[in-house]
């Protein structure tokens, strides 16, 4: 079940990507790396088993900013590909801000639900503050190794517009190990036993490897569909 689980989050977060960019243009790709951001720092407070291997969830939402802001750059350019990262950074703040006060409100007496959001928030500004650090860094690594894996290829080949697979592959495998490490390491330490966080994060990089890999003929298909864009 859990497998499945993943494989149809993994469709809806690329799928949910392409249609923002359909129907919205860069701004619905903005839109998408908000709803992604929000919703992946929620999910990873679950730890469960699949694939084999002990893993936080979140990994396909976090892999669908990756997906967003590499469209942007290609499609859209460096700097729109910037803001997009700045899009996630403002929802990660306004995140971790919402959520420390939700936690500090005198519930009513009639209240049921305010034990389960301080059970699932307590930590919350712990880990979305290594989610925020983690987010910048990758983000930034990956937006800057796109565009510097572009010239690379561009100058190979003297095309602007061959082995996008090349770029796409290579930046986001980079900056998402880097994205896991500080994550896991800043969110979990002192939760988990030392062996068991490097066992969770090395299972997180492989689920990313497969992401980041599969994620590939998204963004070829976004080249096509994109509102306003030529091949």
């Amino acid at each position: 079940m859990n497998e499945l689980l993943l494989i149809i989050t993994l469709l809806i977060s690329f799928g949910g990507t392409l249609l923002f960019m359909k129907f919205f243009g860069k701004g619905g790709l903005f839109a998408w790396i908000g709803i992604c951001t929000v919703l992946a720092n929620i999910e990873v407070t679950l730890l469960v088993h699949a694939f084999g291997m002990d893993q936080t969830l979140g990994n396909t939402l976090f892999a669908a900013t990756f997906l967003a802001t590499d469209i942007l750059s290609e499609l859209y350019g460096k700097k729109e590909a910037g803001r997009g990262v700045l899009a996630g950074i403002l929802t990660n703040l306004s995140f971790i801000l919402l959520s420390f006060m939700w936690v500090h409100y005198i519930p009513a007496e009639g209240d049921w639900a305010s034990p389960f959001v301080t059970g699932l928030f307590t930590n919350t500004p712990r880990m979305l503050l290594s989610s925020l650090i983690a987010y910048v860094i990758s983000e930034t690594i990956d937006v800057f190794l796109y565009h510097a894996w572009w010239g690379f290829t561009e100058k190979k080949t003297g095309s602007h517009t061959k082995m996008l697979w090349f770029r796409n592959n290579f930046s986001t495998l980079i900056s998402q190990f880097v994205n896991i490490v500080i994550f896991n390491f800043g969110a979990f330490s002192g939760i988990y036993a030392f062996d068991e966080l490097v066992a969770i994060t090395a299972s997180c990089y492989v689920i990313y490897i497969a992401t980041s890999l599969l994620d590939t003929p998204f963004v070829y298909l976004a080249r096509r569909i994109a509102p306003g864009i030529k091949e």
